[in-house]
């Protein structure tokens, strides 16, 4: 069954890290895709996370806004100090309290993606430097759906995929330039990434 969800999480050194598997995307990537990065503050590169992303990829990223539809080929980032939560066929904000120390939660993101979408969401986790997202990355396993962790000797800091790891044993490891062609597969798109 092809992945229509692809879940993502970052946090220290995950600017890069995320346009680095958005940009091996190609146009017509069969899934939708939601991202959870932790940041430092409102910087106004920050601010700008989705218009930094979008300008290195061949999908639209955007700012989620509370009930955006998902279809595939779209790509939410959760906005600064929102929880963004997954539901069948949209996203939703929430205020509430920060989880694991953060807002927006990689937790709540993809234990809402487990939720929303089973064996058919994804969960990757990449680079950080706290265990946020192993607890989410286990749901999705727990209920059938694909677990990547970026490999930690590829990780700016490797604190949150050893994390994720030990939560999650059977998770591909996978090199960070390897992500994206993983997912083009597992969403069962065929034509060749995008550079």
């Amino acid at each position: 069954m092809a992945v229509q969800l692809v879940a993502i999480g970052a946090s220290w050194g995950g600017l890069l890290a995320v346009e680095r598997v958005l940009g091996t995307l190609p146009a017509d990537f069969g899934a939708a895709v939601v991202i959870a990065q932790h940041r430092q503050g409102q910087s106004d590169q920050e601010e700008r996370l989705a218009q930094l992303l979008d300008a290195h990829c061949a999908l639209t990223v955007r700012e989620a806004e509370d009930k955006a539809a998902l279809a595939p080929g779209t790509v939410f980032v959760a906005p600064a100090d929102y929880h963004l939560l997954v539901e069948p066929e949209s996203v939703a904000l929430s205020v509430d309290p920060p989880h694991n120390h953060s807002r927006p939660s990689i937790d709540i993101l993809l234990s809402t993606a487990a939720d929303a979408y089973g064996e058919r969401a994804a969960g990757v986790v990449l680079t950080g430097s706290n265990s946020d997202g192993a607890e989410g990355l286990a749901r999705i396993a727990g209920r059938g759906g694909p677990t990547i962790v970026q490999d930690p000797q590829t990780a700016t800091r490797r604190e949150m995929p050893d994390a994720a790891l030990a939560a999650t044993p059977g998770a591909r490891v996978v090199a960070l330039d390897e992500i994206g062609p993983l997912l083009t597969e597992l969403a069962g798109t065929r034509q060749e990434a995008a550079r």
